[in-house]
């Protein structure tokens, strides 16, 4: 199970980050977007939250159908909700992964809208695995971080020490 035991190493520690960086959003920042066009922190943060609750669907469906997911992402309007629903989606989907083999990971997997024709091209699970719930995360962890310094707040570090707590280190 070498890919899988990866992806969980991976996993556990990113987990670590993404609970370090939801619990740096207070409550009077979850309004913030830094264009119209944007989300809300809040909104990001949710997202980021449910991103977890798509390994049962990732590891363990062929096929995807995101016209018919459902989704409750309850009381956005307190940071505490956020990381309370991002802590349930977790365990979840530390469950998906534990449950899924390496074999697994090479079967084709697609996300469709509704139909037959798939959303993205058809690929292996664990390439899935890597784009879809992975570098997504990652992705969207790093605009949280961008929304925390131009709300004013400091995001944590997360892969070492943050620019401010360089700079307090120099002095």
């Amino acid at each position: 199970m070498m890919i899988v035991q990866s992806l969980m190493g991976e996993f556990e520690h990113e987990v670590q980050n993404t609970r370090k960086l939801l619990s740096a959003i207070p409550d009077s920042a979850l309004g913030y977007k830094p264009a119209d066009i944007s989300w809300t922190m809040g909104q990001l943060a949710s997202h980021v939250a449910e991103v977890y609750n798509w390994y049962e669907g990732t590891f363990h469906q062929d096929v995807f159908d995101m016209a018919a997911y459902r989704y409750d992402k309850g009381d956005i309007s307190k940071a505490g909700n956020i990381l309370k629903k991002f802590e349930e989606n977790v365990e979840a989907a530390r469950s998906a992964l534990e449950r899924a083999t390496d074999e697994s990971m090479f079967k084709e997997w697609k996300m469709v809208m509704g139909g037959t024709e798939p959303v993205f091209p058809v690929m292996p699970r664990v390439q899935v695995v890597r784009g879809f719930l992975f570098n997504h995360l990652y992705h969207h962890r790093g605009e949280l971080v961008v929304y925390l310094r131009a709300s004013g707040n400091i995001p944590p570090g997360l892969y070492g020490p943050t620019a401010e707590e360089s700079m307090a280190m120099a002095q």
